[in-house]
């Protein structure tokens, strides 16, 4: 699986939630996976209620957003959340612009998670590095 998502953004993500710990090339690749398998989960689930309206756009409420937030405040790029966000779903669709900055929104939201939780791991295992194994990790013990 190719990954839409570049690894810069998620790295940022990633330190700002890790304090002073650094972070291993291969976290940033394995959040961003992560991302990107969230993403296209969550635009089937948002194509089947758009669906179910009558409609072939996403919208933003579609991803269960009602306020999107100023697309400038988003760490993560809005066209790569759109390439991810078509990746699983008939080609027939279209998503709003407000639709690709709340999925940015909610992914970004959940990166946050990931990565918070990876730091305190990667302190408890008494590295200094966020590494992939943190992210792994995460993802066996809370999903």
């Amino acid at each position: 699986m190719s990954v839409e998502l570049p690894f810069a953004p998620v790295d940022e993500v990633i330190r700002r939630n890790a304090g002073d710990l650094r972070v291993s090339a291969d976290a940033a690749e394995e959040l961003a996976r992560r991302i990107q398998s969230r993403g296209a989960e969550l635009a089937v689930d948002a194509a089947a209620v758009a669906d179910e309206d009558g409609r072939k756009t996403l919208m933003a409420s579609d991803f269960g957003v009602e306020q999107v937030v100023d697309r400038a405040d988003l760490s993560l790029p809005v066209a790569p959340v759109d390439r991810i966000a078509r990746l699983d779903i008939d080609d027939g669709y279209r998503v709003s612009m407000d639709a690709r900055i709340a999925l940015a929104d909610v992914l970004e939201d959940y990166a946050d998670n990931v990565a918070r939780a990876a730091a305190i791991l990667a302190r408890h295992a008494d590295r200094r590095t966020v590494q992939a194994e943190d992210i792994e990790t995460y993802f066996e013990l809370f999903e």
